[in-house]
């Protein structure tokens, strides 16, 4: 009988461990927030600029990303000394740098109301989902960059494309160790690679200030290198805006 006793408790542990060992997308997500900083650390947060550079064709060229509480955003590079607008949004309007006459462009409708959209997505879209009417979804477990993580399936708000509202999902992975994001997965909604998945990849994850940022992110086969990771930077705002260019 005593044999039989601890037999049956051993089979009664091995039972439960894996719903010991589950989880929630919501405890998941929790767990990141807290791994990284604390979630009242991250709402107080109400800006961050990052410097890095990336490189291109033998050439490193310094990235400068702003990005704000508030929606507004900004990516600047330097190439070959000269500063340029690859993106820009001041909550309104939408622009970029035409590199071929180095002039200063809106951005088309759609674009721009896809990007208000999206601009409450501080610190990132799982701060708060819920509240912004977003869904998540645990996937399971799959190995990713050799290792072992949760997925978690993230709904948007749709967005539009071509004049139609199309469903606005992603894919990240969480590490189950320890509870970072090491990759996420997204449909490309238009141009020549319409339809496949865009890959980026977050790793080397360090303190700033008591939060932890990735300071290696692959981004469409390119990878940033971050150099400088300033929290609530002092910034004039009229670097987001549209440049008022003159009339000839």
């Amino acid at each position: 009988m005593k044999t039989f006793k601890t037999l049956f408790i051993a089979l009664f542990v091995v039972a439960m461990a894996p719903v010991a060992q589950a989880q929630t997308a919501d405890e998941i997500i929790t767990a990141y927030f807290e791994n990284t900083g604390g979630m009242d650390a991250w709402g107080e947060l109400n800006g961050v600029l990052i410097k890095g550079s990336v490189n291109a064709q033998g050439m490193d060229i310094p990235v400068d990303i702003y990005q704000m509480k508030d929606g507004k955003q900004l990516v600047k590079i330097n190439l070959q000394g000269q500063d340029m607008v690859q993106m820009a949004f001041d909550g309104e309007t939408m622009w970029t740098t035409n590199f071929m006459t180095m002039s200063p462009e809106k951005s088309d409708a759609e674009a721009t109301e896809n990007m208000k959209k999206q601009s409450g997505d501080f610190p990132n879209p799982f701060y708060n989902y819920a509240d912004r009417g977003y869904t998540v979804e645990l996937m399971g477990n799959e190995t990713k960059e050799g290792t072992e993580t949760y997925k978690i399936k993230l709904t948007q708000t749709p967005v539009m494309v071509d004049g139609k509202e199309e469903a606005n999902v992603s894919y990240h992975y969480f590490d189950t160790e320890n509870m970072v994001i090491i990759s996420s997965e997204s449909e490309i909604k238009s141009g020549p690679m319409k339809g496949q998945m865009s890959s980026n990849t977050m790793s080397d994850y360090q303190e700033v200030d008591g939060l932890y940022f990735p300071f290696d992110m692959g981004m469409a086969g390119q990878s940033l290198i971050v150099n400088e990771i300033v929290l609530n930077p002092e910034i004039d705002m009229s670097l987001f805006a549209f440049p008022e260019t003159e009339k000839k």
